[in-house]
């Protein structure tokens, strides 16, 4: 009886052990499975979000009768409106050079879609910007419709903004913006002949894809109608604590999913809307808010799209196929 009841002891203590190293061992393999998770990168230099910010510089490029805080009651044609002119000469004046303070103070650079004739009438910003270490990327000689533009026209105002801008700065664009996104089924054809590497005239996704135009990979870097000074300020006369706001909820939630797949978080601001003196505050803000987390990264779009362009975990998408091919 005894020897019974000691067998019975040893039989109990080792289906005891058993199963805590059974448990140690679930135990190990769910902490593997979750540090392996964790540790995933879903970008190749290894961020949890990327944030890339344009700088849009305009200011002397716009046409008579342009968008202004005044253009909902136009002056008869012919009458130059002052007022709506002293409005874009702030971007040129205040607006650039308060945000390149912001940008050098925090060591961020950002893509600056330049039309050529503000550059040749402000040469001075254009070198400045380039200085600065930021991206010069194109949008146009003019503000003009591209839409209905014929392939040899559209490809001509395409590149005398290019090289117009390179005469300036020496810096030739790789990345384009056209006038309000409104692009032509051309236009990405026009872009790849004349040596692009990406364009920003999408709105469908929140990271850079891959399109293919005449069978080759052409990058398209998303833009934002959300996280855009010119919509939202100008245009719903938002404030820029509003605008702050806006900002802080797209990148908490692109953060969170950025965990788990790539996410870029697209800003847009304009020479003089977002070199307003509250809409730098409210970017400086938004700066310190996002360096509380870890993996966050402002980069150029040149820059992105460079590092994406042959990645294979690039998203290829078809969406425009007819229009890409000859």
């Amino acid at each position: 009886m005894k020897y019974l009841k000691h067998s019975a002891f040893l039989i109990t203590s080792a289906i005891f052990l058993i199963s805590c190293l059974d448990k140690n061992s679930k135990g190990r393999a769910n902490t593997s499975a979750e540090t392996e998770k964790s540790s995933k990168k879903y970008w190749p230099n290894g961020a949890q979000l990327v944030i890339s910010v344009s700088m849009q510089f305009e200011t002397g490029g716009q046409p008579e009768g342009a968008e202004s805080p005044f253009s909902g009651t136009p002056l008869p044609k012919g009458q130059p409106d002052l007022a709506a002119e002293s409005w874009y000469r702030y971007g040129a004046n205040e607006g650039i050079y308060r945000m390149l303070d912001l940008w050098k103070k925090y060591d961020i650079k950002v893509t600056s879609h330049i039309v050529g004739s503000a550059a040749e009438k402000y040469p001075e910003i254009a070198k400045a910007i380039a200085a600065g270490g930021h991206e010069i990327a194109a949008h146009g000689m003019i503000w003009d419709n591209q839409w209905n533009k014929n392939y040899a026209d559209e490809l001509k105002f395409v590149k005398d903004g290019v090289e117009t801008v390179e005469k300036i700065t020496g810096q030739k664009a790789v990345g384009y913006n056209c006038n309000w996104l409104r692009r032509s089924p051309n236009t990405l054809k026009v872009l790849q002949e004349a040596g692009f590497l990406y364009h920003i005239d999408d709105l469908s996704r929140d990271e850079p894809f891959i399109t293919k135009v005449n069978g080759k990979n052409f990058v398209v870097m998303p833009y934002t109608i959300r996280n855009n000074d010119i919509v939202n300020i100008e245009g719903k006369n938002w404030s820029p604590d509003q605008f702050l706001v806006q900002l802080k909820f797209e990148f908490d939630r692109l953060y969170e999913e950025g965990a788990s797949k790539r996410r870029m978080m697209s800003i847009s601001f304009h020479d003089r809307i977002g070199g307003s003196p509250a809409m730098v505050h409210a970017m400086k803000e938004f700066i310190k808010y996002t360096q509380e987390k870890q993996g966050v990264v402002f980069m150029r779009k040149d820059a992105i799209a460079q590092m994406v362009v042959n990645d294979p975990s690039t998203p290829i998408d078809t969406s425009e196929e007819q229009y890409n091919k000859e």
